[in-house]
Protein backbone atom coordinates (compact mmCIF):
# COMPACT_ATOMS: atom_id res chain seq x y z
CA UNK A 1 0.00 0.00 0.00
CA UNK A 2 1.26 3.50 -0.85
CA UNK A 3 2.24 6.07 1.75
CA UNK A 4 -0.66 8.27 0.65
CA UNK A 5 -3.18 5.45 1.09
CA UNK A 6 -1.75 4.48 4.47
CA UNK A 7 -1.88 8.11 5.57
CA UNK A 8 -5.62 8.35 4.91
CA UNK A 9 -6.26 5.09 6.76
CA UNK A 10 -4.30 6.24 9.84
CA UNK A 11 -6.06 9.61 9.81
CA UNK A 12 -9.48 7.92 9.52
CA UNK A 13 -8.69 5.55 12.41
CA UNK A 14 -7.42 8.44 14.53
CA UNK A 15 -10.53 10.52 13.85
CA UNK A 16 -12.70 7.52 14.72
CA UNK A 17 -10.84 7.02 18.02
CA UNK A 18 -11.02 10.71 18.92
CA UNK A 19 -14.68 10.94 17.88
CA UNK A 20 -15.61 7.92 19.98
CA UNK A 21 -13.57 9.27 22.88
CA UNK A 22 -15.25 12.68 22.66
CA UNK A 23 -18.71 11.09 22.57
CA UNK A 24 -17.95 8.81 25.52
CA UNK A 25 -16.30 11.47 27.68
CA UNK A 26 -18.98 14.07 26.93
CA UNK A 27 -21.70 11.58 27.85
CA UNK A 28 -19.83 10.60 31.01
CA UNK A 29 -19.14 14.25 31.81
CA UNK A 30 -22.84 15.14 31.57
CA UNK A 31 -23.78 12.24 33.84
CA UNK A 32 -21.10 13.18 36.37
CA UNK A 33 -22.25 16.80 36.27
CA UNK A 34 -25.78 15.63 37.15
CA UNK A 35 -24.38 13.52 39.99
CA UNK A 36 -22.32 16.45 41.26
CA UNK A 37 -25.45 18.60 41.23
CA UNK A 38 -27.29 16.01 43.32
CA UNK A 39 -24.37 15.81 45.76
CA UNK A 40 -24.26 19.58 46.10
CA UNK A 41 -28.02 19.69 46.69
CA UNK A 42 -27.59 17.11 49.47
CA UNK A 43 -24.64 19.12 50.79
CA UNK A 44 -26.75 22.30 50.66
CA UNK A 45 -29.57 20.59 52.54
CA UNK A 46 -27.05 19.43 55.13
CA UNK A 47 -25.81 23.01 55.52
CA UNK A 48 -29.39 24.23 55.88
CA UNK A 49 -30.20 21.65 58.54
CA UNK A 50 -26.93 22.38 60.30
CA UNK A 51 -28.13 25.96 60.77
CA UNK A 52 -31.40 24.74 62.39
CA UNK A 53 -30.25 21.67 64.34
CA UNK A 54 -31.04 21.38 68.01
CA UNK A 55 -27.96 21.38 70.29
CA UNK A 56 -28.89 18.06 71.93
CA UNK A 57 -29.59 16.23 68.62
CA UNK A 58 -26.17 14.51 68.53
CA UNK A 59 -27.18 11.72 66.12
CA UNK A 60 -28.37 14.09 63.42
CA UNK A 61 -25.47 16.44 64.14
CA UNK A 62 -22.89 13.71 63.43
CA UNK A 63 -24.69 12.61 60.25
CA UNK A 64 -25.04 16.16 58.94
CA UNK A 65 -21.43 16.94 59.80
CA UNK A 66 -20.23 13.84 57.91
CA UNK A 67 -22.19 14.98 54.83
CA UNK A 68 -20.70 18.48 55.08
CA UNK A 69 -17.18 17.10 55.53
CA UNK A 70 -17.59 14.64 52.63
CA UNK A 71 -17.20 17.42 50.06
CA UNK A 72 -13.44 17.37 49.48
CA UNK A 73 -13.20 18.17 45.76
CA UNK A 74 -15.98 20.57 44.72
CA UNK A 75 -15.16 24.25 45.35
CA UNK A 76 -18.14 26.13 46.84
CA UNK A 77 -18.97 29.57 48.21
CA UNK A 78 -21.87 30.39 50.55
CA UNK A 79 -23.06 33.99 50.24
CA UNK A 80 -26.01 36.04 51.43
CA UNK A 81 -28.54 37.87 49.27
CA UNK A 82 -26.22 40.87 48.96
CA UNK A 83 -23.34 38.70 47.72
CA UNK A 84 -21.35 38.87 50.92
CA UNK A 85 -19.31 35.71 51.45
CA UNK A 86 -20.25 33.79 54.57
CA UNK A 87 -18.14 30.68 54.06
CA UNK A 88 -16.24 28.74 51.40
CA UNK A 89 -14.69 25.30 50.92
CA UNK A 90 -12.01 23.73 48.68
CA UNK A 91 -10.63 27.08 47.48
CA UNK A 92 -6.89 27.65 47.78
CA UNK A 93 -4.51 30.54 47.13
CA UNK A 94 -6.76 33.39 48.20
CA UNK A 95 -5.21 36.84 47.51
CA UNK A 96 -5.30 39.85 49.79
CA UNK A 97 -8.11 41.50 47.82
CA UNK A 98 -10.68 38.90 48.86
CA UNK A 99 -13.74 40.91 47.84
CA UNK A 100 -12.76 41.17 44.17
CA UNK A 101 -11.48 37.59 44.20
CA UNK A 102 -14.72 36.08 45.55
CA UNK A 103 -16.83 38.35 43.35
CA UNK A 104 -15.09 36.97 40.25
CA UNK A 105 -15.44 33.43 41.60
CA UNK A 106 -19.17 33.86 42.21
CA UNK A 107 -19.69 35.17 38.67
CA UNK A 108 -17.69 32.28 37.19
CA UNK A 109 -19.43 29.64 39.30
CA UNK A 110 -22.85 31.07 38.38
CA UNK A 111 -22.08 30.76 34.69
CA UNK A 112 -21.05 27.11 35.04
CA UNK A 113 -23.68 25.92 37.53
CA UNK A 114 -27.02 27.25 38.73
CA UNK A 115 -26.67 28.44 42.36
CA UNK A 116 -28.49 26.43 45.05
CA UNK A 117 -30.84 28.43 47.26
CA UNK A 118 -30.86 28.00 51.04
CA UNK A 119 -34.02 29.30 52.77
CA UNK A 120 -33.15 30.24 56.34
CA UNK A 121 -36.42 32.05 57.06
CA UNK A 122 -39.23 33.69 55.14
CA UNK A 123 -37.14 36.85 54.62
CA UNK A 124 -33.59 35.47 54.74
CA UNK A 125 -31.85 33.39 52.08
CA UNK A 126 -28.36 32.23 51.28
CA UNK A 127 -26.91 30.91 48.06
CA UNK A 128 -24.38 28.19 47.36
CA UNK A 129 -22.23 28.85 44.31
CA UNK A 130 -20.15 25.87 43.25
CA UNK A 131 -17.63 25.03 40.58
CA UNK A 132 -17.02 21.90 38.56
CA UNK A 133 -14.78 19.43 40.37
CA UNK A 134 -11.19 19.02 39.27
CA UNK A 135 -11.91 15.43 38.21
CA UNK A 136 -14.66 16.57 35.87
CA UNK A 137 -12.37 19.26 34.44
CA UNK A 138 -9.70 16.65 33.74
CA UNK A 139 -12.31 14.48 32.07
CA UNK A 140 -13.37 17.39 29.84
CA UNK A 141 -9.84 18.02 28.55
CA UNK A 142 -8.88 14.34 28.26
CA UNK A 143 -10.06 13.93 24.61
CA UNK A 144 -7.98 16.92 23.54
CA UNK A 145 -4.92 15.55 25.30
CA UNK A 146 -5.63 12.25 23.59
CA UNK A 147 -5.98 14.03 20.24
CA UNK A 148 -2.60 15.72 20.76
CA UNK A 149 -0.94 12.40 21.58
CA UNK A 150 -2.49 10.68 18.56
CA UNK A 151 -1.47 13.60 16.33
CA UNK A 152 2.10 13.35 17.61
CA UNK A 153 2.06 9.60 17.06
CA UNK A 154 0.78 10.05 13.50
CA UNK A 155 3.44 12.66 12.75
CA UNK A 156 6.12 10.23 13.91
CA UNK A 157 4.63 7.48 11.72
CA UNK A 158 4.44 9.77 8.66
CA UNK A 159 7.99 10.97 9.28
CA UNK A 160 9.20 7.37 9.54
CA UNK A 161 7.36 6.38 6.35
CA UNK A 162 8.62 9.45 4.49
CA UNK A 163 12.20 8.81 5.65
CA UNK A 164 11.97 5.19 4.59
CA UNK A 165 10.54 6.17 1.22
CA UNK A 166 13.25 8.77 0.72
CA UNK A 167 15.94 6.25 1.68
CA UNK A 168 14.47 3.78 -0.80
CA UNK A 169 14.47 6.44 -3.54
CA UNK A 170 18.08 7.27 -2.72
CA UNK A 171 19.04 3.62 -3.07
CA UNK A 172 17.30 3.46 -6.46
CA UNK A 173 19.03 6.65 -7.62
CA UNK A 174 22.43 5.39 -6.53
CA UNK A 175 21.95 1.96 -8.06
CA UNK A 176 20.64 3.36 -11.35
CA UNK A 177 23.43 5.93 -11.59
CA UNK A 178 26.22 3.50 -10.77
CA UNK A 179 24.90 0.97 -13.25
CA UNK A 180 24.60 3.63 -15.97
CA UNK A 181 28.19 4.75 -15.36
CA UNK A 182 29.32 1.13 -15.46
CA UNK A 183 27.46 0.42 -18.71
CA UNK A 184 28.96 3.52 -20.34
CA UNK A 185 32.48 2.55 -19.31
CA UNK A 186 32.99 -0.28 -21.81
CA UNK A 187 31.85 1.51 -25.00
CA UNK A 188 33.79 4.63 -24.01
CA UNK A 189 36.98 2.58 -23.65
CA UNK A 190 36.27 1.06 -27.06
CA UNK A 191 35.72 4.51 -28.62
CA UNK A 192 39.02 5.74 -27.17
CA UNK A 193 40.79 2.81 -28.82
CA UNK A 194 39.08 3.52 -32.15
CA UNK A 195 40.12 7.17 -31.87
CA UNK A 196 43.76 6.11 -31.62
CA UNK A 197 43.38 3.80 -34.61
CA UNK A 198 41.85 6.63 -36.68
CA UNK A 199 44.73 8.91 -35.72
CA UNK A 200 47.22 6.33 -37.00
CA UNK A 201 45.29 6.16 -40.28
CA UNK A 202 45.70 9.88 -40.87
CA UNK A 203 42.04 10.86 -40.68
CA UNK A 204 41.25 14.58 -41.05
CA UNK A 205 42.16 16.49 -37.86
CA UNK A 206 38.86 18.38 -37.78
CA UNK A 207 36.92 15.12 -37.81
CA UNK A 208 39.16 13.64 -35.11
CA UNK A 209 38.71 16.79 -33.03
CA UNK A 210 34.91 16.47 -33.12
CA UNK A 211 35.12 12.75 -32.30
CA UNK A 212 37.40 13.56 -29.37
CA UNK A 213 34.93 16.18 -28.09
CA UNK A 214 32.07 13.70 -28.19
CA UNK A 215 34.12 11.04 -26.41
CA UNK A 216 35.08 13.58 -23.74
CA UNK A 217 31.43 14.44 -23.46
CA UNK A 218 30.53 10.79 -22.86
CA UNK A 219 33.27 10.57 -20.24
CA UNK A 220 31.83 13.64 -18.51
CA UNK A 221 28.36 12.07 -18.50
CA UNK A 222 29.76 8.83 -17.10
CA UNK A 223 31.61 10.80 -14.41
CA UNK A 224 28.42 12.62 -13.47
CA UNK A 225 26.49 9.40 -13.02
CA UNK A 226 29.30 7.89 -10.97
CA UNK A 227 29.15 10.87 -8.57
CA UNK A 228 25.44 10.39 -7.81
CA UNK A 229 25.15 8.62 -4.48
CA UNK A 230 28.61 9.51 -3.23
CA UNK A 231 29.69 12.75 -1.58
CA UNK A 232 31.09 14.89 -4.40
CA UNK A 233 34.17 17.04 -3.93
CA UNK A 234 33.26 20.73 -3.81
CA UNK A 235 35.86 23.28 -4.87
CA UNK A 236 35.96 27.07 -4.73
CA UNK A 237 35.05 28.14 -8.27
CA UNK A 238 34.12 31.30 -10.13
CA UNK A 239 30.44 30.72 -10.81
CA UNK A 240 30.39 33.18 -13.71
CA UNK A 241 33.07 31.22 -15.58
CA UNK A 242 31.27 27.93 -14.90
CA UNK A 243 27.97 29.29 -16.26
CA UNK A 244 29.73 30.81 -19.29
CA UNK A 245 31.42 27.49 -20.12
CA UNK A 246 28.13 25.61 -19.84
CA UNK A 247 26.35 28.18 -22.02
CA UNK A 248 29.11 28.10 -24.65
CA UNK A 249 28.79 24.33 -24.85
CA UNK A 250 25.00 24.59 -25.22
CA UNK A 251 25.22 27.29 -27.90
CA UNK A 252 27.04 24.84 -30.18
CA UNK A 253 24.42 22.14 -29.70
CA UNK A 254 21.15 24.06 -29.89
CA UNK A 255 19.42 25.98 -32.65
CA UNK A 256 20.88 29.34 -33.63
CA UNK A 257 17.38 30.69 -33.04
CA UNK A 258 17.93 30.24 -29.30
CA UNK A 259 19.65 33.27 -27.77
CA UNK A 260 21.61 32.98 -24.51
CA UNK A 261 22.22 35.98 -22.26
CA UNK A 262 24.23 36.26 -19.04
CA UNK A 263 23.57 39.20 -16.71
CA UNK A 264 26.24 39.39 -14.00
CA UNK A 265 25.31 41.47 -10.95
CA UNK A 266 27.50 39.58 -8.51
CA UNK A 267 29.66 41.29 -5.93
CA UNK A 268 31.17 37.96 -4.88
CA UNK A 269 31.30 35.23 -7.52
CA UNK A 270 33.28 32.46 -5.77
CA UNK A 271 31.25 29.51 -4.50
CA UNK A 272 31.90 25.89 -3.50
CA UNK A 273 30.57 23.65 -6.25
CA UNK A 274 31.28 20.47 -8.16
CA UNK A 275 31.63 21.65 -11.75
CA UNK A 276 30.51 18.47 -13.61
CA UNK A 277 27.36 18.15 -11.49
CA UNK A 278 26.52 21.86 -11.56
CA UNK A 279 26.96 22.00 -15.34
CA UNK A 280 24.56 19.04 -15.54
CA UNK A 281 21.92 21.10 -13.73
CA UNK A 282 22.43 24.05 -16.09
CA UNK A 283 22.14 21.76 -19.11
CA UNK A 284 18.96 20.13 -17.80
CA UNK A 285 17.31 23.50 -17.22
CA UNK A 286 18.39 24.84 -20.61
CA UNK A 287 17.28 21.75 -22.53
CA UNK A 288 13.87 21.95 -20.87
CA UNK A 289 13.72 25.65 -21.74
CA UNK A 290 14.60 24.97 -25.39
CA UNK A 291 11.85 22.33 -25.57
CA UNK A 292 9.35 24.71 -23.92
CA UNK A 293 10.21 27.42 -26.48
CA UNK A 294 10.01 25.05 -29.44
CA UNK A 295 13.62 25.81 -30.36
CA UNK A 296 13.03 29.56 -30.72
CA UNK A 297 13.45 32.14 -27.96
CA UNK A 298 15.68 33.63 -25.28
CA UNK A 299 17.32 32.07 -22.21
CA UNK A 300 18.67 34.57 -19.69
CA UNK A 301 20.95 33.87 -16.73
CA UNK A 302 20.81 36.57 -14.05
CA UNK A 303 23.43 36.20 -11.31
CA UNK A 304 23.29 38.24 -8.11
CA UNK A 305 23.98 38.01 -4.37
CA UNK A 306 21.24 37.69 -1.76
CA UNK A 307 22.19 37.41 1.92
CA UNK A 308 25.79 36.44 1.12
CA UNK A 309 24.67 33.61 -1.18
CA UNK A 310 24.78 33.37 -4.97
CA UNK A 311 21.41 33.37 -6.70
CA UNK A 312 21.01 32.36 -10.33
CA UNK A 313 17.73 33.01 -12.14
CA UNK A 314 17.32 31.08 -15.40
CA UNK A 315 14.49 32.60 -17.44
CA UNK A 316 13.04 31.44 -20.74
CA UNK A 317 10.36 32.69 -23.13
CA UNK A 318 8.59 29.35 -23.39
CA UNK A 319 5.03 28.18 -22.82
CA UNK A 320 5.20 28.47 -19.01
CA UNK A 321 4.17 26.21 -16.14
CA UNK A 322 0.85 26.18 -14.28
CA UNK A 323 1.20 27.35 -10.68
CA UNK A 324 -0.22 24.05 -9.41
CA UNK A 325 2.77 22.27 -10.99
CA UNK A 326 5.55 24.41 -9.48
CA UNK A 327 6.49 21.61 -7.06
CA UNK A 328 5.29 18.70 -9.17
CA UNK A 329 7.92 19.35 -11.87
CA UNK A 330 10.66 18.19 -9.49
CA UNK A 331 9.06 14.82 -8.78
CA UNK A 332 10.55 11.77 -10.53
CA UNK A 333 8.49 10.77 -13.56
CA UNK A 334 6.86 14.16 -14.12
CA UNK A 335 7.16 15.14 -17.78
CA UNK A 336 5.22 16.94 -20.49
CA UNK A 337 7.18 15.26 -23.28
CA UNK A 338 5.93 12.17 -25.10
CA UNK A 339 9.30 10.46 -24.82
CA UNK A 340 10.55 12.08 -21.64
CA UNK A 341 11.61 10.14 -18.54
CA UNK A 342 10.85 12.95 -16.10
CA UNK A 343 14.21 12.63 -14.31
CA UNK A 344 16.10 15.78 -15.33
CA UNK A 345 14.62 18.22 -12.82
CA UNK A 346 14.48 15.56 -10.13
CA UNK A 347 18.20 14.94 -10.57
CA UNK A 348 18.84 18.70 -10.63
CA UNK A 349 17.02 19.13 -7.32
CA UNK A 350 19.03 16.30 -5.79
CA UNK A 351 22.32 17.78 -7.03
CA UNK A 352 21.60 21.31 -5.79
CA UNK A 353 19.91 20.50 -2.47
CA UNK A 354 21.63 17.28 -1.37
CA UNK A 355 25.15 17.86 -2.69
CA UNK A 356 25.46 21.67 -2.67
CA UNK A 357 23.19 22.46 0.32
CA UNK A 358 21.33 24.92 -1.87
CA UNK A 359 17.83 25.41 -3.20
CA UNK A 360 16.19 25.15 -6.61
CA UNK A 361 12.60 26.09 -7.30
CA UNK A 362 10.27 27.73 -9.78
CA UNK A 363 10.47 31.42 -8.92
CA UNK A 364 7.65 32.45 -11.23
CA UNK A 365 5.94 31.39 -14.42
CA UNK A 366 3.22 32.71 -16.69
CA UNK A 367 1.46 30.54 -19.22
CA UNK A 368 2.36 31.59 -22.74
CA UNK A 369 5.14 33.95 -21.59
CA UNK A 370 7.84 31.91 -19.88
CA UNK A 371 9.32 30.51 -16.69
CA UNK A 372 12.07 31.48 -14.26
CA UNK A 373 13.88 28.84 -12.21
CA UNK A 374 15.98 30.02 -9.27
CA UNK A 375 19.11 28.33 -7.92
CA UNK A 376 20.51 29.47 -4.56
CA UNK A 377 23.95 28.18 -3.53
Amino acid sequence: MSLKGSKYIYVAISLLIVGASLFFTNTLSRKLAVEERKKMEIWAEAMNRFNHIEPDDKLNFELIWQIIESNRIIPAIIADQQGNVINYVNIDKIPKDTNAFFKDKIVGYSLRNTPIELILSHDEKQYIYYDTSILLKYLDIFPYVQLSLITGFLLIIFWAFASDKKAEQNRVWVGLSKETAHQLGTPISSLLAWEEILKLQGINENILSEISKDINRLQTISERFSKIGSAPVLNEENIVSVVENAVNYLRQRTSNKVNYYIVNRLESSVVSINIPLFEWVVENLCKNAVDAMGGIGDITFTLHNINSRVTIDISDTGKGIAKAQFKEVFKPGFTTKQRGWGLGLSLSKRIIENYHNGKIFVRNSELGKGTTFRIVI
